[in-house]
């Protein structure tokens, strides 16, 4: 999948390293977007990313580097949730909408969804706007959901419905 500056594809081995800068041990990233922290390159499992068919890689098509990724959970009945994480140094360009917007198609189009979700942590007004620019709506408040980094963690829901476009 390609759009005017990235490219959306597999995960490769030889992202190890931007994937550590850019979402594993980006704190600034891992305050908004739930993925396992690494202290250090040679700590960092990364085993289990490359060939997955629920994450993709959001690269730079003018360098190919690995800026950020997005993920699939099928929800069943039509219906999945997508996330997805940018490293801070790629923040307000963007990036984000623009990845977004084309997983959105290609999940609508290819892969026969007919209702996406998304959620953030409140007070991430980034990923809100993100979901906003791309047609999402505000779908329901979910109160201590997830328990991430030691924090009972609230999510906010908006979704896109296919016969909505």
């Amino acid at each position: 999948m390609e759009t005017e500056r990235l490219v959306l594809d597999a995960i490769r081995e030889s992202d190890k390293e931007d994937y550590y800068h850019n979402i594993s041990h980006d704190m600034k990233v891992l305050e908004t977007f739930i993925c396992r922290y690494a202290e250090t390159l040679e700590d960092f499992d990364f085993s289990s990313y490359p060939g997955r068919s629920d994450l993709f890689a959001i690269r730079l098509k003018e360098t190919g580097r690995l800026i950020g990724i997005l993920s699939l959970f099928d929800e069943g009945n039509g219906a999945c949730e997508i996330g997805y994480g940018i490293g801070s140094d790629y923040w307000n360009q963007g990036y984000a909408t623009e990845a977004v917007r084309r997983f959105l198609n290609y999940l609508f189009e290819e892969k026969s969804y007919r209702t996406v979700y998304a959620s953030y942590f409140p007070g991430n007004d980034a990923s809100r706007r993100v979901m906003e620019k791309c047609g999402m709506r505000y779908d329901h408040f979910s109160e201590k959901e997830v328990n991430y980094l030691g924090i009972d963690r609230d999510l906010t829901y908006y979704v896109i419905r296919k016969d909505w476009l």
